[in-house]
């Protein structure tokens, strides 16, 4: 692939992964891109770098625009190993006069790469660089998601380096928005603030605040991962804004695993209690759905309500690592509500009750259990769970 022209003497100079499937436990089913850029200007400049295994297809995209040890300046906005794992090798072959970073991005690298002889420059929010017809203007994004992690604005062509805000895991051989599917832009989008982003919600926020709170133009977004937005940014600031706010869109999931189908069962007769108060719902068996795909549904679901058998005295495998793995996400503002069959020592209800509160999920029904097999009783039981909850979500519109 070849480099690809952003704005006027700026070029995409990245690498396209289409084998990686798992990024730290998250499902990346379309791969991904490590993007970085390249600006010609009288002090050459470099914005990130790639995964060190894709360096020699990155190293060979800066070759066709420019000899790399003509390169002045690189920017590092964030140093996770997908984005600096080539940084060593690129900062002995360039010998730049200045490695660009935030203060808490200094001490990442300095802890990665032990290098304290590189020729730091620090920067923080709001400081300016002149690189002689284009100027950089750099603002600080701490835990997004990484305390280093850092935006570069060019200011004379509206155009914003995003780190990884704005990204999505996705390989493919078009580089911009407009060129893509819309509904696999949106799902990729969606997945990647589900699994990476929706812990540092409040952080999103503020960041979005100030940003309008600073007027700051963007006619394009160029993040990290995935395609850069140069037709339609708006519709990736506007689904953050959605996001971070914890606004659902007043439907249910029912997420659970089932041993010999009687949870299963109790699922299907919630759903239908679900359906007959007009409310949206997805049935997502964990033995099917990827973790991360669940998330995605999270984000923007109003109530959660979880079932598993009791195995051991505790839940299914697969319903506690997802539990485990959505604690850590910390989705908020949502309804939740348990259920579960058992054989003798029935523990999985309450389990999943501790669970929901400790996410701060509001429980409007304490759950129940039925023991082996479900009855008619027991179904009629779960229908009217489903109408309950869905009686709370239209309260709650």
């Amino acid at each position: 692939m070849k480099p690809v022209t952003v704005k006027d003497n700026i070029y995409w100079v990245g690498a396209v992964d289409w084998d990686v499937r798992d990024f730290h436990g998250y499902s990346t089913n379309r791969g991904t891109t490590y993007n970085a850029f390249l600006i010609i200007d009288e002090k050459v400049t470099l914005v990130d770098t790639v995964k060190r295994s894709l360096k020699d297809d990155f190293l060979s995209r800066i070759k066709e625009i420019i000899d790399p040890e003509k390169i002045d300046y690189i920017v590092v906005n964030h140093v996770e190993m997908d984005h600096s794992g080539s940084l060593a090798e690129m900062v002995e072959l360039i010998k730049p006069e200045k490695v660009i970073c935030s203060k808490m991005g200094h001490r990442a690298l300095l802890q990665h790469f032990h290098h304290d002889d590189w020729p730091y420059l620090v920067v923080k929010s709001g400081e300016e660089i002149s690189l002689g017809q284009r100027t950089l203007s750099f603002l600080e994004t701490r835990m997004l998601h990484w305390p280093d992690s850092m935006f570069t604005y060019v200011k004379e062509d509206r155009l914003l380096f995003s780190s990884d805000a704005f990204g999505q895991h996705l390989a493919t051989s078009e580089r911009f928005d407009d060129q893509v599917d819309q509904a696999i832009l949106l799902e990729e989008l969606t997945k990647y603030y589900a699994n990476i982003l929706t812990l540092y919600s409040p952080n999103v926020k503020k960041l979005l605040a100030q940003v309008e709170e600073m007027g700051l133009p963007i006619d394009m977004i160029a993040p990290d991962h995935g395609v850069i937005w140069r037709t339609n940014p708006a519709m990736a600031i506007t689904a953050y804004g959605k996001w971070c706010n914890n606004r659902g869109d007043g439907n249910a999931l029912i997420i659970y695993d089932t041993m010999w189908h009687s949870t299963e069962t109790m699922a299907k007769a919630i759903a239908t209690g679900l359906q007959d108060e007009g409310i949206s719902y997805k049935l997502l068996n964990l033995r099917y759905n990827h973790r991360s795909d669940v998330m995605r549904e999270v984000l923007n679901a109003s109530a959660l309500i979880l079932g598993s058998p009791t195995l051991n005295n505790g839940l299914l495998p697969r319903m506690a690592g997802f539990l485990m793995y959505m604690r850590g996400l910390r989705p908020t503002n949502k309804i939740g509500a348990a259920f579960g069959s058992y054989g003798w020592s029935g523990e999985s209800v309450k389990l999943l009750n501790e669970a929901m509160t400790e996410m701060k999920l509001d429980i409007i029904d304490e759950g129940f259990r039925v023991k082996y097999v479900p009855e008619a009783k027991d179904l009629s039981r779960c229908v009217d769970l489903g109408k309950k909850i869905g009686q709370a979500l239209k309260e709650k519109k």
